[in-house]
């Protein structure tokens, strides 16, 4: 049951086929007379809540850097249509035991209808299990993995897992600590952080110097989305297993600073978080872990604002990030219009702006030594022609790009398996294992 797929199969069409007869019943059962035509005027009320909700979060709150699919405002509002109508039995007849049952059922359609329609457009919850919280990572105390006394790194015109070999058996799986990584230059204030340590790390005799991949969530998200909704120490677990313990360090910082907010990867008064990412994170590493150091061994990445961000560093810190994956990232950082972003962002300075806009900055600037990939869904229909705008601005400064592109939206259904069919390349282009 804990795998059971909340995203395909038998289950999410049950629920929804269910949701669905709940609510025609609570539309034509109800033993009052002309029923149906109140509770038709209540579901067109609703409507209307929706559309103005939406136009409420996407025109002037705008928590958001995506705009919300017509599916999604259309299960919406079947959902909360059954909440309507099993609530408004309950005031015309509280006392009644099949009202009270109709608003259990509202209840249930909601569920059935809107939060199963909903999940499967972004998939948050790819699983019962991750649903119900039952697959949550097992987190382990990073001080309690020993410091190795001999390393082995990869040779400068070869592959990591040509040299190095484990003289001890490796555990099957890596491990996941949180960790506070501190913001003493950028003095932003970060979320705990998650890292995931590969088996190979787990070796002491000796310590292959893994490259470091910098990974972050969306907006909203958090520095365990990755692990929660995108699976990912399932996914390195399964490509560690296929190449004799190695994979990529992950670690998963906060470049938000809560759920909804959105700092845009800059130094701003809404946080230094470009100094953070910058500085902060890579001295933390670099202090804590035993990882590979050259730019070539380093990559940033990302999905959604976290992809956009990630093209961000590529540019900005290109002396730290020699390789980027952008996932389904924008054409260019924005909260809003460009006008509504350079004002609260840069007090009104446009060249501010021009000066960390990752495609102004390679109008006048050349990348040949930096490596990136982009990953787009076709189903994307905001951010898939951004992507491609973004390929042509990369390859035009020089960089070693790639594109890859997945069917479905703006969804944990492109960006996991965005991630995993990418991993081949980050090992190559990171000296980890040769393509």
């Amino acid at each position: 049951m804990v795998e059971w797929s909340l995203l395909t199969g038998w289950l999410p069409a049950a629920l929804t086929a269910t949701g669905l007869l709940i609510l025609l019943g609570l539309v034509v059962l109800p033993p009052r007379p002309k029923w149906w035509r109140t509770a038709l005027w209540l579901m067109a009320a609703t409507g209307v809540f929706v559309i103005v909700t939406t136009l409420f979060v996407t025109r002037v709150w705008k928590p958001f850097s995506d705009s919300f699919p017509l599916n999604v405002l259309v299960w919406s509002w079947l959902g909360l249509s059954a909440v309507v109508l099993g609530s408004a039995l309950i005031v015309t007849r509280p006392k009644s035991w099949w009202v009270l049952a109709s608003a259990v059922a509202g209840l249930l359609a909601f569920v059935g209808i809107a939060a199963t329609q909903v999940n499967r457009t972004y998939g948050q919850f790819p699983t019962v299990g991750v649903a119900l919280g039952l697959t949550r990572p097992k987190l382990t105390d990073l001080s309690t993995v020993e410091t190795a006394n001999e390393v082995v790194a990869a040779p400068v015109d070869g592959y990591l897992a040509e040299t190095w070999q484990p003289r001890q058996p490796l555990p099957s799986k890596g491990i996941i600590a949180q960790v506070d990584i501190p913001g003493d230059v950028s003095g932003f204030q970060a979320r705990p952080a998650h890292i995931y340590l590969p088996p190979a790390y787990l070796s002491t005799e000796p310590r292959p110097l893994l490259p470091v991949l910098v990974l972050m969530a969306g907006q909203p998200g958090s520095t365990d989305s990755w692990l929660v909704s995108g699976q990912l120490a399932q996914k390195l677990d399964n490509y560690a297993a296929a190449h004799n313990g190695l994979a990529p360090i992950v670690v998963m910082p906060d470049q938000l600073g809560s759920n909804f907010a959105n700092p845009l990867c800059v130094d701003s008064p809404e946080g230094n978080v470009e100094t953070y990412l910058r500085q902060d994170v890579p001295n933390w590493i670099r202090q804590h872990l035993q990882t590979a150091t050259d730019r070539d061994t380093w990559a940033i990445g990302g999905l959604s604002t976290g992809g956009t961000c990630a093209m961000q560093m590529a540019v900005r810190a290109p002396e730290t990030y020699g390789r980027f994956l952008d996932i389904a990232g924008e054409y260019q950082p924005l909260d809003g219009s460009e006008k509504e972003t350079v004002s609260k962002y840069f007090g009104g300075d446009q060249s501010a702006y021009a000066a960390i806009n990752p495609v102004e900055i390679m109008k006048t600037h050349r990348f040949e030594d930096t490596a990136g990939r982009l990953v787009a869904g076709t189903g994307d229909d905001e951010f898939y022609p951004q992507l491609k705008k973004v390929l042509a601005a990369t390859e035009a400064a020089g960089m070693d790009m790639t594109w890859l592109e997945l069917p479905g939206g703006h969804s944990w259904q492109v960006w996991a398996p965005g991630l995993e069919d990418s991993l081949d390349w980050l090992a190559a282009k990171t000296r980890l294992v040769r393509g």
